[in-house]
């Protein structure tokens, strides 16, 4: 319980002027003296006994709304006993009520996030479950006697292999973003050819590319190096490019084109990865950035996605105290731009 200390002594003061004066005013009417002492004794009882009750009285109205305050929340009253020592009744109730609000936020943040952490710890086993599945009926099959089938057991075989490739996907993606969220001082910026980056990037994903006849072409990748230097930690801008890249691929037209282009904004460099693939509609676009989020999860598993591709992007991009965003048409493909810094040369 809250004790808050009145301080009697002030009723007593009070009590014992009212005496004075009644003992002054009993003498001054040639009263006898002991009766100008009972009086005056009786009126410094009197009145200190209604000081203090009034005085009371207000305190108690005023913390009336303040305990109103407490017992509103789930909140244990000695957590506040600290803040409430030394403070002047007058501006408690406006303390607690600025404490409580805050609290509450704590509180909606909390609650946020434990529903977070329950939505990615499912999504997390659903897409854990379907290659680990798929693995456990594949070998179940050889068992069976597909073993001994030799157009069974390498098909099978195979698919196993896909299934654990899968499963080392979203393992390493699982990694790379944890790390990203629980450490962002990992960037390491240094200065270096954007459109060289993306060049090299793009070459690796060549074979990846020529499985779906897709072209993959960079602007200015012909004049190297360009005047398109950027301050940013390069391996992860790097895993930036290839996201994007393998996305573009994944989703985009067979025999379409990847265009990866660059724009100057005076003290950043716009990065613009366009496809011409099936697009997105509207309703998908603010949710694409999001882990395991899919406008097409038949496809996306079948190309070997894992969903965090793009949230990765999102990190890192972010991480840099830079932008990512994405414009999409149904039908017409997808374009995702982000910023860096520039750097004069």
């Amino acid at each position: 319980m809250i004790r808050i200390k009145t301080k009697e002594s002030a009723s007593w003061i009070i009590g014992a002027v009212a005496g004075c004066i009644m003992l002054v005013v009993t003498l001054l009417l040639h009263s006898a003296w002991w009766v100008a002492v009972v009086a005056s004794l009786l009126t410094f009882v009197l009145i200190s006994v209604l000081a203090l009750g009034l005085m009371k009285g207000y305190v108690a109205y005023k913390l009336k709304p303040i305990y109103s305050v407490v017992l509103s929340r789930d909140v244990h009253t000695g957590e506040i006993l600290g803040e409430l020592k030394d403070k002047r009744v007058e501006n408690l109730s406006e303390e607690l009520n600025a404490w409580a609000d805050d609290n509450d936020k704590e509180i909606s943040r909390l609650k946020e996030a434990e529903k977070f952490r329950k939505q990615y710890l499912g999504n997390v086993a659903h897409e854990l479950k379907t290659p680990i599945f798929n693995i456990q009926g594949y070998i179940s099959t050889l068992l069976d006697g597909g073993l001994e089938d030799e157009l069974v057991n390498r098909k099978y075989l195979e698919r196993a292999e896909k299934s654990v490739d899968r499963l080392i996907n979203i393992i390493h993606d699982l990694d790379t973003i944890s790390r990203l969220e629980s450490d962002m001082t990992e960037m390491k910026p240094e200065s270096f050819d954007i459109v060289s980056l993306a060049k090299e990037i793009a070459d690796e994903a060549e074979i990846e590319a020529k499985k779906r006849n897709i072209t993959i072409t960079v602007r200015d990748a012909h004049n190297l190096p360009s005047r398109f230097w950027v301050s940013a930690d390069k391996f992860y801008i790097g895993q930036v490019f290839e996201n994007l890249i393998i996305n573009s691929i994944r989703y985009g037209k067979e025999g379409g084109t990847t265009k990866i282009g660059f724009r100057d904004m005076l003290d950043k460099v716009l990065i613009e990865v366009e496809d011409d693939g099936i697009g997105m509609a509207k309703t998908d676009t603010p949710h694409v950035f999001e882990r395991f989020y899919r406008t097409d999860r038949g496809r996306s598993r079948e190309q070997g996605g894992t969903g965090l591709g793009l949230a990765i992007v999102k990190h890192i991009i972010e991480a840099h105290g830079e932008h990512v965003s994405v414009r999409s048409e149904l039908g017409k493909g997808s374009t995702f731009t982000f910023t860096l810094k520039k750097v004069e040369l």
